[in-house]
């Protein structure tokens, strides 16, 4: 019978049975760990994990908060791991270092947490760990024998691996300036990959795994294993929807392709030469042309007219006096012109007699006037400080500085040391087990490096007295732990070993082999310079013991790339607190310094070369060089003093050589010139304005110039004279007094116009240079015209009465009726030889074609003049500082810091407001951090040389709940260290979606300041107090941020042009950043801040400040030249040329001598067109008053009677003196005064006594009628006629 209805048969659940096998998985491999639990102690505090190969085991509920903060992704079901809480627990220890660096990027973080959660608890451990030793261990709590796992294999994909790294390779570490796996990778970051990145993070030698984790990289099968081969997430997803990509700075390819420079623009060239230079050759050679075609037509049309081939070419319009003949109505300007000549000759010859009629009043005026304005040196101030010389009060770069230092303090001041070690040898270091040799440069020899620390504790120890107090280093150091660590900052390699000689000395090793020694640590600090542990066998620490990071390319010098063990030279750099508006501090820094100076001096160990700096270095070797130089100074004026006292007398006989001599009246007129430079500083030092070292040097020289000349005009003018008969003594003084002061008075006038305008330069040098050299000219001029009058009146009388010069009161033994009228040799030279032999039709062209030649050349260059002034060459050539400037160049790989300092009204509590300057994820891509790394991707071109430190990524790492750095007590709401042990310790933030974000309003304000308080320690690399306490200002007690800053450093900047571009672009930078950040029309801005800013935005505008000074001179000299020579605007347009011609060719000067355009050369410039006034006005004052016939004829009689006044009174004087300052040790007295003072004389000379002349007598002003006749009617009847010239 078969079986009931409806049940299967043996068939059919054979059939099910197949279908079921065939449908379940070919292998069912159940969830296995390797692990479970912590059993031994493998060192200090880290502990083995137990030996496990069971099932995963459910995990208490009181581990299930670490589980969803550290491995989400574990928690599910009932949380079956391989893990129990001890584990998880050290697991999230483990995690805080890379926590802190990679954080900022979640994609990298998320991805490295994947490995080792993977690692740690996953349920499939069996899957690709593999245990390949264990140790037996007796567990006293269960009391069960265990194993301990003390090796284990790793498998990993390849895929995972290279992602993670690429996902992390970017990332930065805002405090170091650093990539952070530099930090991480045990190796520079350009050596650091996927492979040696994870092997270093499992190698028990880097001081944070307890046992050797081998990591075998595959993506497919090995040996039975499958390899952990997670999804990973690239830089640029999202981790969650809370969270956005990695930021630009983190990730190089959210940012897209590297920015790149601009091009440099092109050169303007010519026929593959310098533009300027082809259209300077070809416009001279046309004018060459152009001119000589006139001159032979010219001479061609007067051979067919003329008779006389020296017929002057404008005879045919020439006007002459003497012929007695009126060519034409006279002109009103011409009426007007007499008139106002006639007056100022009436009212010099009127007071002229009346000085030399009244000479004692007149003397004691003058006396009393002096001394009335002497008396303000009493409230006299002297300006050394470089800043107040340099920086206008008004300069952006001088309210920046005191922006800066109102709210951050001021930029500390550098003691700093460069050391070599001559007999040393380079070292050769091997590490062990394995590696390839690795070379050290011979300063970091261990016996080197012990003796350096030896002469760093003797620096730390120099003791210096102020105000009966005794000051060290630690009284005056930048202590940035302080009060709870009080080391001073010491940027030395030492530090490296905390500046101990056993840290130096210690060493890992055996009888046979030494595992590590301090080579294997330094090797690890020049990567990760803010390491706490240094991951090898000695696991010392790297972080100075100040509490601060020492980056390896402040500390050496003279490597190559980044190879820092090849260094040839050690740095040490001191800073020292500057202080803000109080002297007494800086006076004991002062103090300090000076001894450290001196230490330093006599410091003698043939093992090193040290050159070396202090901060008050430059100013005591310039004030050195100005002491040294005074005798040099001093020797030039006596030079001076001596010829002019010989040169204004004129000997008759050697019988008469005491009395015709004028060294007293020379004299008088040496003291008058000085009184009233004096008188200058005295007056405005009764209104506070203070006296500079070029008011000090430069201006004597050019008064002496400009006053001296007046004198030599006087009193050869007079000497040449004839008194006329009935004419008293008075009277003649009076009358050559009324022919010559109206020519002094134009050239003193102009000269002071032209300075007085000068002041309205925006450079302190310049203005003060300026006021001072105005005031002082006026002055001069006043006194020539009274009290040197009459001196000279009663010289001659001293003479008439055969007297002796100086000794008074004695008689002369060869008697001599009266003052004989005489012509000197440099006179009659000039009258019978100079003048007709210049003035030749043939010699006439050539100085034309010469002297614009001349001209054409020096505007082909001048755009060729370097601008700056290398700090080098202010100090002496003998200086120790000299030294240090050399080496500074050569050793040196980092610029000075620059800071982006961010102004007051910012809100960083916003979300907007945050990402507007934050470098970190969710960050704009052109936050304030971004632009400024960008920056440093082309440093080659921006001179930003280093990723920028920012504060408020940091701090953003430092306060997230994941980290163990915010913590507060739960009892007082206070800050509770990473370090402290004490379970009242709790997060400041939840671990939430919520707590996980940025802090915003109050939240960032709580923790702020903690955040700026809390010192790195081995639990939290990221406490804000060594690295940013002075980047934040914060105002209103705390309750809100006021400015910021984001320090990076400038690459190496070693000549002026350097510095100035390095400016440049970093104000462009800051310009570009407060416009990305839309807060151009708010009252705060974004500007960059470095120490050397205030000295070289002179530069930026020295052009232009240039072209504004020398055109105000030379504008003001046309003014006062046009009405003082009686309303002859063409005259005044020839002197106005010629002056030009004088400046232009000086900047040729300075191109082919070296010279730099600076405040310095600037002064000089200005100084040469007051000069050049002289060497012009007075010659060409002659011409126009002169009435002989033609343009050649009123040429050469100027030229014969002013020449040699000028020629004397100037150009002689000067050149002795000048002479003498090529032997002064100042470099700049060399360059700046030796070499722009020869060729200021030089080229005024040749310009006022050989072109002027010449171009007068091709363009001068037509003679005016209405002075002819005035000049008939003077002279008519008297001897005069014949010889007259005025």
């Amino acid at each position: 019978m078969g079986g009931p209805q409806g049940s299967p048969g043996p068939g059919t659940r054979l059939l099910l049975l197949f279908l079921l096998l065939l449908l379940s998985p070919a292998q069912v491999l159940p969830q296995q760990c390797v692990w479970y639990g912590e059993c031994g102690v493998a060192s200090g505090d880290k502990r083995y994990n137990c030996a496990y190969d069971g099932p995963p085991i459910a995990l208490p509920k009181g581990g299930y908060d670490l589980m969803q903060e550290l491995c989400p992704g574990l928690f599910f079901g009932n949380v079956s791991t391989c893990c129990d809480i001890l584990q998880l627990q050290t697991l999230k220890n483990n995690l805080q270092l890379p926590l802190q660096f990679l954080s900022r990027c979640p994609s990298c973080f998320y991805n490295l947490i994947n490995l080792f959660c993977e690692l740690t608890c996953s349920p499939n451990q069996s899957e690709f760990l593999n245990v390949t030793s264990t140790i037996p261990y007796y567990d006293p709590v269960s009391k069960e024998n265990k194993s301990s796992i003390t090796e284990l294999q790793y498998f990993i994909g390849e895929r995972f691996a290279n992602e993670m790294y690429n996902a992390c390779k970017d990332v930065e570490a805002p405090s170091s300036n650093v990539k952070a796996l530099g930090l991480l990778c045990g190796k520079d970051v350009k050596d650091c990959n996927a492979t040696n990145w994870i092997e270093y993070m499992f190698n028990k030698d880097n001081g944070q795994t307890p046992f050797s984790i081998i990591p075998i990289f595959s993506d497919a099968p090995v040996h039975g294993m499958n390899p952990m081969n997670n999804a990973t997430k690239g830089c640029n997803e999202s981790v969650d929807d809370s969270t956005g990509p990695c930021s630009c700075q983190d990730c190089s390819i959210v940012c897209g392709p590297k920015p790149q420079p601009p091009p440099l623009p092109a050169p303007w060239l010519l026929f593959g030469l310098d533009a300027v230079y082809i259209i300077m050759w070809i416009s001279y050679m046309g004018f060459l042309l152009i001119f000589f075609a006139l001159v032979f037509g010219v001479w061609c049309y007067r051979r067919r007219h003329f008779v006389s081939e020296y017929t002057p070419i404008d005879s045919n319009v020439a006007f002459s006096a003497n012929s007695h003949r009126d060519n034409g109505k006279i002109t009103c300007g011409e009426r007007l012109g007499e008139r106002f000549e006639n007056g100022l000759r009436m009212t010099f010859t009127s007071w002229g007699a009346f000085c030399v009629r009244n000479p004692r009043p007149v003397i004691l005026f003058s006396v009393v006037f002096i001394a009335m304005c002497c008396s303000g040196f009493v409230y006299i101030k002297a300006t050394t400080n470089p800043v107040d010389l340099w920086s206008a009060p008004s300069s952006q770069a001088r309210k920046e500085k005191e922006y800066f230092d109102k709210h951050f303090g001021p930029f500390f001041r550098t003691e700093q040391l460069i050391i070599q070690a001559p007999n040393s040898h380079p070292d050769i270091y091997s590490p062990y087990p394995s590696g390839a040799d690795v070379p050290f440069g011979p300063p970091l020899n261990k016996d080197i490096l012990h003796q350096v620390l030896d002469l760093q504790d003797a620096i730390v120890n120099i003791a210096a007295s102020f105000d009966n107090e005794t000051v060290t280093l630690k009284d005056i150091c930048l202590a940035p732990l302080a009060p709870y660590n009080n080391n001073c900052t010491i940027l030395s390699v030492l530090n490296y070993f905390q500046n101990s000689h056993s840290v130096l000395d210690h060493s890992v090793g055996d009888d046979f082999f030494v595992y590590a020694d301090y080579h294997t640590h330094f090797l690890y600090c020049v990567r990760a310079p803010a390491s706490l542990n240094d991951t090898s066998l000695l696991h010392d620490p790297c972080l100075g013991a100040f509490g601060g990071p020492v980056f390896p390319w402040l500390v050496l010098g003279g490597y190559d790339g980044d190879n820092y063990n090849n260094a040839t030279a050690l740095v040490i750099t001191l800073p020292v607190n500057n202080y803000y508006n109080d002297s007494k501090k800086i006076m004991k820094a002062l103090a300090w310094e000076k001894e450290f100076i001196n230490f330093l001096k006599n410091y003698d160990n043939p093992n090193l070369t040290i050159s070396f700096s202090a901060e008050r270095s430059i100013e005591d070797e310039i004030n050195r060089e100005s002491r040294s130089d005074v005798s040099t100074v001093v020797i030039s004026y006596v030079v001076m003093f001596v010829y002019i006292s010989i040169a204004l007398g004129h000997i008759q006989s050697w019988g008469r050589l005491l009395v015709d001599s004028k060294i007293s009246l020379g004299i008088a007129g040496i003291l008058i010139v000085l009184s009233s430079v004096a008188c200058s500083i005295g007056i405005f030092s009764y209104f506070g304005v203070p006296v500079t070292l070029i008011v000090a040097e430069v201006i004597p020289f050019l008064v002496l110039a400009i006053g001296v000349d007046n004198l030599f005009i006087i009193v050869q003018t007079l000497q040449r004279d004839e008194r006329l008969e009935g004419e008293t003594l008075d009277k003649q003084i009076g009358r050559v007094l009324g022919d010559v002061a109206p020519s002094m008075f134009l050239s003193s006038f102009s000269e002071t116009v032209a300075f007085f305008l000068g002041t309205l330069s925006t450079m302190p040098a310049v203005r003060t240079f300026s006021l001072f050299a105005g005031m002082a000219v006026l002055i001069d001029f006043i006194l020539q015209v009274t009290c040197f009058v009459s001196l000279l009146g009663l010289d001659i009388r001293r003479q008439e009465r055969n007297r002796l010069d100086i000794l008074c009161c004695i008689k002369g033994s060869e008697e001599m009726r009266g003052v004989q009228r005489s012509e000197s040799i440099l006179f009659l030279f000039f009258k019978n030889l100079y003048s007709p032999y210049l003035l030749k039709d043939w010699m006439r062209p050539i100085v034309i074609a010469l002297f614009v030649g001349l001209l054409s050349f020096s505007t082909a260059v001048i755009h060729n003049v370097e601008i700056g002034l290398d700090q080098s060459l202010s100090m002496p050539d003998d200086s120790y500082v000299m030294n240090y400037f050399k080496q500074l160049g050569k050793y040196m790989h980092a610029g000075p810091p620059v800071y982006f300092v961010l102004e007051e009204g910012h809100n960083y509590t916003s979300l907007e407001g945050q990402n507007m300057v934050c470098g970190g994820t969710g960050c704009n891509n052109d936050s304030l951090v971004q632009q400024v790394f960008n920056a440093a991707e082309i440093s080659s071109y921006t001179r930003i040389g280093y990723a920028p430190s920012s504060w408020i990524d940091d701090y953003f790492d430092w306060v997230k709940p994941q980290s163990s750095c915010c913590r507060v007590y739960n009892t007082t709401g206070q800050f509770c260290n990473a370090s402290v042990t004490d379970p009242s310790c709790t997060r400041c933030r939840p671990l939430s979606q919520e707590g996980k974000q940025r802090p915003q309003g109050e939240d960032f304000m709580t923790f702020l300041p903690m955040f700026l308080s809390d010192n790195p320690n081995p639990k939290c690399g990221k406490g804000g107090h060594a690295a940013y306490s002075s980047a934040v200002d914060l105002i209103k007690n705390k309750t809100d941020v006021g400015a910021t800053y984001f320090m990076t450093y400038h690459t190496v900047l070693k000549k002026s042009s350097d510095y100035i571009d390095a400016m440049k672009k970093a104000r462009d930078i800051a310009d570009n950043i407060t416009e990305t950040m839309g807060i151009k029309e708010k009252n705060y801005r974004v500007f960059p801040y470095s120490v050397f800013y205030v000295f070289y935005e002179q530069y930026l505008t020295i052009v232009n400040d240039a072209i504004f000074n020398l055109c105000i001179s030379l504008g003001s000299i046309f003014l006062v030249t046009a009405v003082l020579l009686g309303f002859e605007v063409w005259a005044a347009v020839v002197v106005t040329v010629t002056i030009a011609m004088i400046i232009v060719n000086m900047f040729g000067v300075m191109w082919l001598w070296g010279i730099s355009l600076n405040a310095v050369s600037l002064v000089n410039l200005v100084m040469s067109c007051g000069i050049a006034v002289e060497f012009c006005s007075h010659v060409t004052r002659a011409f126009t008053v002169s009435t002989k016939g033609s343009r050649v004829e009123r040429a050469e009689e100027a030229l014969s009677h002013m020449g040699s006044s000028v020629f004397s009174g100037i150009t002689l004087t000067k050149f002795g003196g000048i002479v003498v300052l090529a032997f002064s040790k100042s470099q700049i007295f060399k360059i700046f005064y030796f070499r722009m003072y020869l060729a200021m004389v030089l080229l005024g000379a040749t310009h006022g006594l050989i072109f002027l002349p010449v171009l007068l007598s091709y363009i001068g002003p037509s003679v005016n009628k209405a002075k002819t006749r005035a000049a008939q009617e003077r002279s008519r009847g008297t001897e005069r006629e014949r010889l007259l010239y005025f």
